[in-house]
């Protein structure tokens, strides 16, 4: 596999601009599964053994070891795969090896439209079959149309939930609305109930944790703090790295670092009284999707840095942090493909997934440097 580079794009962090650079020495990403349509999201099962989901509605075991996935497991629910709705993330209960519990997000079809939902089940010891599922959780807000989603899930250390959602693509103020569940971050329980000690500010709704995002599809949890980090889409630039904090607000959509697909200006401009400020902003879009916190050994170099697929960019953003604050860019595989996902094994090695329709959507080992 090989890959091509892209012109010259610059990133701002607040009013600092740092150009990025491109890796001296290409790596090349090695391949394990070529042939997925639009995979979505991955949850280790062991070192040798995950869990894929295609967003077209099947979930899949994957043999890294053999390079072998599994026929479709059943039992996944009905799903609303439309534009960029369908089956999303997945993540396994803290207990899974005894509980054998999973947690599917997706877009899910209602009356007047669709809406993001979580779904439990208890994956069979053979791994062909879903078992006991149910919805947990159903967004309060339906939609029309298949934009803005989300959707990623995270578990914090106390064993709840947090679960991103997108603004569904209208721009509407219900991304400013604390009691709806559009364009939020939100943390739940296992059970779908809201997490006892979530802001509950006046006004807002039990299970929202903050509010004014545009379209999280990113998201991981601090290795040293366990502080939930993300990333979004803006629209023509201005997506966004957040450590969303609980009870605050982010902005979306009366500020922002982009503008409208026109070219017109959204909102008020890029500041306002009681709102946030991004970590780091992007401009022109990348379109962020899957990140992580780099650990261990494995890759030295990079530890403690942040890894971003870009679906739209076409690369991954490995990102240096000094304390909160980015402090150098460098971009890997550019021209590759859409990066959807990216995640570490247990033993630390780096897999990522190519959101391609069928065949050319796959999964990926980074080498170690």
């Amino acid at each position: 596999m090989t890959f091509t580079r892209r012109g010259f794009i610059c990133a701002a962090v607040l009013s600092t601009i740092l150009p990025y650079r491109a890796q001296p020495n290409p790596l090349v990403l090695n391949p394990i599964i070529e042939g997925l349509s639009h995979p979505w999201g991955m949850a280790f099962v062991s070192n040798e053994l995950m869990l894929v989901t295609e967003r077209e509605g099947k979930l899949r075991a994957v043999n890294l070891v053999k390079g072998e996935m599994s026929p479709p497991i059943s039992g996944v629910p009905d799903i609303y795969a439309e534009g960029q709705g369908g089956l999303l993330d997945i993540v396994l209960a803290p207990d899974f090896k005894t509980s054998r519990e999973v947690f599917l997000s997706m877009s899910e079809a209602r009356d007047g439209g669709a809406a993001t939902a979580v779904y439990r089940a208890r994956l069979s010891e053979d791994f062909t079959r879903l078992n006991n599922g149910r919805v947990i959780f159903r967004q309060n807000i339906v939609a029309r149309g298949g934009r803005h989603f989300g959707s990623r899930l995270v578990f914090d250390r106390s064993g709840y939930i947090f679960v991103t959602t997108g603004d569904r693509g209208n721009r509407s103020e219900d991304a400013q609305d604390p009691q709806s569940h559009i364009g939020k971050v939100l943390r739940i329980t296992q059970n779908g109930t809201a997490a006892p000690d979530n802001p509950q500010k006046k006004g807002w709704a039990p299970e929202v944790w903050s509010i004014g995002h545009r379209n999280i599809q990113g998201a991981a949890l601090h290795p040293q703090t366990g502080q939930l980090w993300t990333v979004e889409h803006g629209a023509r630039g201005g997506d966004e790295l957040n450590h969303p904090e609980a009870g605050k607000n982010y902005g979306w959509p009366f500020i922002t670092f982009g503008r409208d697909y026109s070219g017109a200006k959204i909102g008020t401009g890029t500041k306002a009284e009681g709102m946030e400020q991004p970590v780091y902003y992007w401009d022109p879009s990348i379109a962020p999707s899957g990140m992580i916190f780099v650990t261990g050994a494995r890759y030295p170099n990079w530890s403690g840095h942040i890894l971003v697929g870009a679906l739209a960019g076409e690369h991954i953003a490995r990102l240096r942090l000094d304390k909160n604050r980015v402090v150098d860019e460098e971009r890997l595989f550019e021209g590759f493909g859409r990066f959807r996902a990216i995640t570490q094994s247990p033993d630390g090695i780096i897999y990522v997934l190519t959101d391609n329709a069928r065949p050319y959507g796959g999964l990926y080992q980074i080498p170690f440097i």
